[in-house]
């Protein structure tokens, strides 16, 4: 996943918004996200991403210059993700959005 794709696919938040959010908010809990953005109140897909990024961030952020690196190491590929959020949505009955 690259830095500048989308986490939360509803509300078009991106991951290095949220990693940033994470750092400089010093976010503990993940329900903290929701004031980036609204990250993480639309469908719920990406709910279980914001919380492994809390956990992963609690002790130790990715700098600014080291979110690229990081997310590769840590994340699906942006059609995985994609695919995934699909069959969530299909999973509990939402309907696409156009």
């Amino acid at each position: 996943m690259e830095a500048d794709d989308e986490l939360c696919l509803c509300f078009h938040v991106t991951w290095r918004k949220v990693l940033n959010y994470i750092r400089i908010h010093q976010v503990q809990l993940p329900s903290q996200l929701h004031e980036c953005g609204g990250a993480g109140t639309g469908c719920g897909w990406c709910r279980k991403q914001l919380e492994r990024l809390t956990n992963q961030c609690r002790e130790s952020p990715p700098s600014a210059d080291e979110i690229e690196e990081w997310l590769r190491a840590r994340t699906p590929n942006k059609a995985q993700y994609a695919e995934g959020r699909a069959t969530y949505r299909k999973s509990i009955g939402d309907q696409p959005r156009d």
